[in-house]
């Protein structure tokens, strides 16, 4: 009997330490309503030697969706929102479109992709479980394993690190493929121009 009992103190220590790590990183986090910036995308395929390597800028609105567009070293855009995926080439063609209402998996990739760029650990907490520690005075890393059976199809983990921004992404997908997205230049400001306004709003 102590023996279970000493079982279940330790268990649940575990989980309220999982519980105070996530706390204290969202503390660290800047609720942000609008973020932008630059990224670079190093995606590792399997039976490929050296990973591809993309550049771009992105924009989220949190209450519109995230604006992904690539600048090398082929243009191309990416627009997400809670309804929808879009994606367009650089010739102004469109690659596809896929409605959440028709597309099932659609909206709880669109909610993880939201959150992973505005760090929404609450979120990612319902559909992950979430490890993670304290990286110095400001900085902090977390691992998210998927609890969602269907992003258990695409996800082995994601891994996050960050300050008050999320700075780096590196997903482990399952069928071996992996990530890593780095983002600099970050910042709350300026609104979205006329042009990424329209494009969020379709």
């Amino acid at each position: 009997m102590k023996r279970v009992l000493l079982l279940v103190a330790l268990l649940w220590g575990a989980a309220a330490s999982a519980r105070d790590v996530v706390s204290q990183v969202r503390e660290r986090l800047v609720d942000v309503p609008l973020l932008r910036g630059d990224f670079e995308q190093k995606k590792t395929v399997s039976g490929f030697k050296k990973p591809l390597v993309s550049r771009g800028v992105f924009l989220l609105s949190r209450e519109q969706g995230v604006l992904w567009d690539t600048k090398a070293p082929f243009a191309s855009t990416l627009t997400l929102t809670r309804k929808s995926l879009s994606a367009e080439q650089g010739t102004g063609a469109a690659a596809y479109h896929l409605d959440a209402s028709k597309e099932p998996g659609l909206a709880a990739v669109n909610e993880v992709m939201f959150a992973l760029l505005s760090g929404d650990v609450k979120a990612l907490s319902r559909r992950f479980k979430v490890e993670g520690e304290l990286v110095g005075a400001a900085g902090w890393k977390l691992t998210l394993t998927p609890t969602d059976t269907g992003l258990q199809r695409v996800f082995r983990s994601i891994h996050l690190e960050g300050d008050q921004y999320v700075r780096r992404v590196q997903l482990e997908e399952a069928r071996g493929d992996s990530s890593v997205i780095l983002f600099d230049k970050l910042s709350q400001t300026p609104p979205p121009s006329d042009a990424e306004a329209g494009r969020l709003a379709k």
